[in-house]
Formats: structure tokens, sequence, C-alpha cells
């Protein structure tokens, strides 16, 4: 098994779209001239703004969103994780919260709508994601190379039981793209990414939005990424740009096998994900 060089991107995207994918393409860019064989966006990275303003600028799977960034992959011949966009759906008046991935091929190879919104009353101000979002309604693990990715965004990082699933169906690495809030991240992000790489020992990449279109829920940014022991390999400072590490499959199985936690659980005591 060989190393692999991975990037995250953190962003300030903001209501134009377009402003939001020429930042995109010029991290993109910078990191694969780092030799980043791949690349993961936060969520939203096609464009943040209120509900209204959202529904206007939703694009459909293939789509504008995507097609450029099929062309990014074919240009820069690496795996990009777009982590999420906002996917306009014929089927659904509400948009799906969806990351896509692509091949240095350009082909899109997986795609995953978050699974669990984010209802919540956070510092006096009510969020109700349910209300302009349908729930996914599957998980998703995609191969990249010697890399076996879990899929999750945002707020999923909250349920333990999600990324046990993702790990039985083989996953080394969790990617877990975002835009947390300062409010709750500032005491909750960094605890919440190490404890899922530890118990489940795995890479965790989280790619994070920072800053925000307005003053009432700013995100919290710090990208990281975080190795299987739950040291933090890269973290981004206050400001949009990248970072960058190289992940060591054969170290996550080393890991497991000097410290076999996951051959210790008790099936017959308490579910066991499959």
């Amino acid at each position: 098994m060989s190393t692999t060089r991975v990037a995250l991107v953190q962003l300030d995207s903001g209501r134009d779209r377009q402003t939001n994918l020429d930042q995109l393409e010029h991290w993109v860019l910078a990191a694969a001239k780092d030799g980043a064989q791949l690349i993961v966006t936060p969520e939203y990275s096609d464009v943040r703004g209120d509900t209204e303003w959202l529904q206007q600028n939703a694009t459909p799977i293939p789509g504008l969103v995507t097609d450029h960034m099929a062309s990014l992959a074919r240009r820069t011949g690496a795996w990009i994780h777009l982590g999420s966009m906002h996917e306009r759906r014929p089927d659904d008046h509400r948009l799906g919260n969806t990351s896509v991935t692509f091949s240095p091929e350009g082909e899109i190879v997986a795609q995953y709508r978050k699974v669990h919104l984010y209802d919540a009353v956070v510092n006096g101000l009510e969020y109700r994601e349910s209300d302009d979002f349908c729930h996914g309604q599957r998980l998703q693990n995609v191969q990249v190379g010697d890399l076996n990715l879990g899929l999750s965004i945002c707020y999923d990082m909250r349920f333990a039981e999600l990324f046990r699933t993702l790990r039985a169906r083989g996953a080394n690495v969790l990617v877990v793209p975002a835009a947390f809030n300062v409010h709750t991240g500032r005491d909750h992000w960094e605890v919440l990414l190490r404890a899922r790489a530890i118990e489940n020992q795995c890479y965790v990449l989280a790619a994070a939005q920072i800053g925000g279109p307005g003053p009432a829920m700013p995100c919290l940014g710090r990208s990281m990424i975080i190795d299987p022991w739950g040291t933090v390999l890269a973290c981004m400072p206050d400001h949009p740009g990248y970072i960058c590490a190289d992940l060591d499959p054969a170290r996550v199985q080393r890991m497991r096998e000097s410290l076999p936690a996951w051959q210790h659980r008790r099936g017959d005591l308490y579910p066991i994900p499959s």
C-alpha cells in the first residue's frame, strides 16, 4: 500500500456562485501543484445565503457546478471530493445537501446526501435545515486508490453510529466536510473529529467553511487532517486556503493490529453495525 497526499480546501463562500467557483478553482489548482492526489472541499462549496437565494442558485447533478468540478479533476489529474453543493431535485421542492466525488478522469464516482439535518436553536437563533433540504436515504463509501472513504457531512459527525457503520463497510478514512458554526464549534468541533478518528482508528479529513455571508451564524473554519491515533496532522489558520498531509493506509492497519478494539466489541450485549 502506498501513501496518498491529500489536501483540504478551506473557503469563505458567499452569495455569488461564480466568485465561489473561481476561489475554489484557485485553491484546487494550488493544492494539485503541491502534489495533492485527493482534494476535499467544504460543505456548501457552491454558494451560501438565505433560503430564497439558495433555491434560486441550486443546480442539478449533473449540471453547472459538477461540470466545473469534473473539468478541474481532469485538469489536475486528482481525485476531487466536492464537500457539498445545493442540489436541485426534480422530485422534491427541497434541495439535496449533496457531496460528489470525481475521479481524475472527471467521472462522478459517488454521491452522498446528508442524512442528519440540523434542526436546532443556537445562541437564540432557530435553524431548521429540514425545511429547505431533504434527508439522504443511504450511506456511502468510495474507494480512492488504497483509501476507502466513508462519507459524511457536518452535523453527521455527532452520530457515532454512522461512522461505526462506515468503518464496518471498510472505511480507513472518514470525510467530514462542514460549515460548522462558531457557537458550537469552538467547544465541539475538534473534540468530535478526534473522537471519530480514535474510536474508528481512521484518518479524518474535515474541510470547513470560515466566516459567512452574514453575521448571524459565522462558520468556525479550522479545517483539520487527523490521524488514526487522534493526532492533528494539519490545521488550517483562520482564512481561506489549503492544508496537506500524507495518508498511509499501512499505518491504519498497524494501529488496528496493535490495539484491536474492533475485535473486542460485545455483539452479545449491544448491536454491532454491519
